[in-house]
C-alpha cells in the first residue's frame, strides 16, 4: 500500500486495538493494581502488589477479558480516531500547498476528542474492568459479584441495572480520556519531533518513542488521576450509592483529604509508561507493516 494513501478510520482502529492488545499482557497487573488502591478495597502500593502476588497469577490479571474488550473498543477510538485525524490535517495542508506538522495545540485538540469519544464508547468496558479488578478483594462475600468474564459482567449489568448502568461513570470517564489523551498523545507527536531534530535519532525509533512516551505519560498522569479515581469509584459502587460524580470527589476528598484524588499514582503511571511506550511503538510498529513504512503519529 502507497505510503501517501491514508488509511481508514476502521484501519487505522483496527491498528489502534491491535496495539493496545499486545501491551495488555505487560501491563494489566498494573490496573489491577490501581483499582484496587483507588476503590479503597487496598492499602497502598507496596501492600497491595505484596498481597495480590501472594494471591498469584490469575489475581494480578483479574478482569484481563475486560482489558481486552477496553482496546477494541476505547483503544481502538483513541489511537485510530488520533491517527486518522493526523492523517486528515496532513492531506488538508497537502491539498493548500502547505508543509509541516500541526501545532501542538491542534494535536492537542485532536487527542482530546479522540479520547472523548473512544471513552464513551469504551465505558461498558471500562466498567467492566473495574468491577471485576476489584471483586477479589470485598472482603464480605456476599458482596463480591464473581463476573465469569467481561461479557458476564456487561450483560448482568445491563439486566440487573439497566442498559444505562453501563455508562455509569461516563462523566468521569470521558474527561479523563479526554486529559489523558490530550496530553499523551499531543506531547509525544511532539517530543517525538523534537527529540528527533535534536539527536539525530529516527523519529519511529525505540528510544525517541522511549523517551517521548515516558514524558507524555507523566504529564498526563498528573493531570488525569483525579478524574481516574472518581471514575473508579462510581463504577464500583452499587446503584444509588452517589448521586454524582460530584457528590463522589467531595465524598472522597472530606473522607481522606484532597490527595484522595491521587491514590494509586504510582501504580498508575508505573503502567501508563510502559503502556504508552509499548502501545505507541507498536502502533507505529504495525502500521509500518501494514502499510510499507508509514508512520501512525
Amino acid at each position: 500500500m502507497p505510503d501517501s494513501k491514508p488509511l481508514s478510520l476502521v484501519e487505522r482502529g483496527g491498528l489502534g486495538a491491535a496495539a493496545g492488545i499486545f501491551t495488555t499482557f505487560f501491563t494489566h497487573p498494573f490496573d489491577v493494581i490501581r483499582v484496587q488502591m483507588q476503590v479503597g478495597v487496598s492499602g497502598g502500593t507496596i501492600e497491595t502488589t505484596t498481597k495480590l502476588a501472594r494471591q498469584g497469577f490469575g489475581a494480578l490479571y483479574a478482569g484481563i477479558s475486560a482489558a481486552w474488550l477496553r482496546q477494541v473498543t476505547y483503544g481502538s477510538g483513541r489511537l485510530g480516531i488520533y491517527a486518522y485525524l493526523l492523517d486528515a490535517d496532513k492531506s488538508a495542508r497537502a491539498a493548500r500547498g502547505e508543509t509541516g506538522a500541526p501545532s501542538f495545540a491542534a494535536k492537542l485538540g485532536m487527542g482530546v476528542t479522540s479520547g472523548s469519544i473512544g471513552a464513551f464508547i469504551g465505558n461498558p468496558a471500562e466498567l467492566a474492568l473495574v468491577r471485576m479488578g476489584a471483586d477479589g478483594k470485598i472482603d464480605d462475600p456476599a458482596k463480591r459479584r464473581n463476573y465469569a468474564n467481561s461479557i458476564d459482567c456487561v450483560l448482568r449489568v445491563a439486566r440487573e441495572e439497566g442498559f444505562l448502568a453501563l455508562w455509569n461513570g461516563a462523566g468521569p470517564t470521558i474527561l479523563r480520556a479526554a486529559s489523558l489523551s490530550g496530553a499523551t498523545l499531543a506531547v509525544t507527536s511532539e517530543a517525538k519531533i523534537a527529540i528527533s531534530e535534536r539527536t539525530g535519532w529516527a523519529p519511529a525509533g525505540a528510544p525517541t518513542m522511549f523517551f517521548s512516551a515516558l514524558a507524555a505519560s507523566f504529564v498526563a498522569n498528573c493531570v488525569c488521576m483525579p478524574f481516574d479515581v472518581v471514575k473508579s469509584r462510581v463504577q464500583q459502587a452499587a446503584p444509588g450509592e452517589y448521586s454524582s460524580a460530584l457528590e463522589c470527589a467531595r465524598t472522597s476528598v472530606a473522607a481522606d483529604g484532597v490527595l484522595v484524588l491521587w491514590r494509586g499514582f504510582v501504580p498508575a503511571f508505573v503502567k501508563l509508561a510502559p503502556y504508552t511506550v509499548i502501545s505507541l511503538t507498536m502502533l507505529e510498529k504495525f502500521t509500518a507493516l501494514y502499510t510499507g513504512g508509514a508512520s501512525a503519529l
